[in-house]
């Protein structure tokens, strides 16, 4: 991969990263923020309710600050862009729709049927 191609990956992927980090930074202060004493308990299992989703949000989101950091560090070693599984470069189309991603689109077709061939 071209240098201006691996220039322009690390930049989409340090901006998803600081935009990652600053949600989750969010999330920390409205956590902070305790809504203290429900009178109804309808209330109080509502706001639990978008509390767990959000936690689960951040949970996803968490995942993916590891991969964007994996994926830098890829571009660093100079093995971005390389399926891990059979060495052949990954298309800069897929590497534009899913940066993070280490496999080619043929790995990753075989390993989706093999996962739904074995009820996964």
């Amino acid at each position: 991969m071209e240098k201006k191609e691996l220039d322009f990956f690390r930049d989409l992927l340090n901006q998803r990263l600081e935009e990652l980090l600053s949600q989750a930074g969010d999330t920390v202060s409205e956590m902070n923020d305790s809504k203290g004493n429900f009178p109804d308990p309808a209330d109080r299992a509502a706001y639990e309710a978008d509390r767990n989703f959000e936690l689960r949000i951040r949970d996803r989101e968490y995942k993916l600050i590891k991969k964007v950091k994996k994926a830098l560090e890829r571009i660093d070693e100079g093995t971005f862009g390389i399926c891990e599984k059979c060495g052949d470069d990954i298309a800069v189309a897929r590497l534009k729709a899913r940066p993070v991603t280490t496999l080619c689109i043929e790995c990753k077709t075989s390993e989706e049927a093999q996962e739904k061939a074995l009820g996964l």
